[in-house]
């Protein structure tokens, strides 16, 4: 009887064990079931690496080879500018890989393809069940259409953009005038364009208006203020 208990008491323990390993190995796994394809306007974009060190997101960041030879041609071309880019491109590349909680895998799937790159992406991202992370607009849109997830880190900025409420007041520099000669137009550090009622006189000077309303366009947020009522 007592063998029979010691065997029962092992057997529990031995499964108890197994159980405990397997939710740590399922954890680990948990922590990587997050794909996103990366391609060369994100890499070069640079902003996926911040969000990540962030840890708003983790995972599996697959950079398919094809990718990394864009960049390399790119990177060694005579334009100074794109040249400077893809270098930084491929920093991006290899600072993923210090991001805890990620790993970065090159994928050498259809490296040698005559396909666009795009196509590419394409394929890779519904073979590996993954997102899609880019900058590229018509890319974007391609991807939604055929049902893949995206990443786009402009939208992103976008939805996270501060609001701006009626009656609140905003200091904005006065770049150019409106469609109205009345009107004066200037940007917030975020990129949102004010369109400024009373500012048209006022070009290159940094006013306080008070805010009327905000839209949203597909370029993004518009807000209209008040420059006089403000005064």
């Amino acid at each position: 009887m007592f063998e029979i208990i010691v065997i029962f008491l092992f057997i529990v323990i031995v499964f108890l064990l197994y159980d405990i390993k397997g939710s740590l190995n399922s954890g680990k796994k948990l922590s990587l079931k997050n794909r996103f394809v990366m391609d060369t306007s994100a890499l070069i974009d640079g902003r996926v690496v911040d969000i990540a060190k962030s840890g708003f997101i983790n995972g599996e960041f697959i950079i398919p080879k094809k990718v990394l030879n864009e960049l390399q041609l790119l990177a060694d071309g005579r334009d100074s500018h794109k040249r400077e880019r893809s270098r930084f491109g491929l920093e991006s590349a290899e600072e993923l890989k210090s991001i805890e909680g990620s790993v970065v895998k090159i994928d050498e799937y259809l490296q040698n393809s005559e396909e666009a790159t795009d196509e590419v992406l394409l394929k890779i991202a519904k073979k590996r069940g993954a997102d899609l992370c880019t900058t590229d607009f018509n890319l974007n849109k391609v991807a939604t259409v055929e049902g893949i997830n995206v990443l786009n880190v402009n939208e992103l900025a976008q939805y996270l953009r501060p609001k701006a409420l009626p009656g609140e007041s905003v200091d904005v520099k006065i770049i150019q005038k409106g469609e109205s000669s009345s009107q004066g137009v200037g940007y917030l550090d975020d990129g949102t364009m004010v369109v400024v009622e009373g500012a048209g006189k006022l070009k290159l000077k940094t006013v306080s208006a008070k805010v009327d309303r905000t839209i949203q366009t597909k370029a993004g947020k518009m807000i209209f203020a008040d420059y006089k009522n403000n005064k």
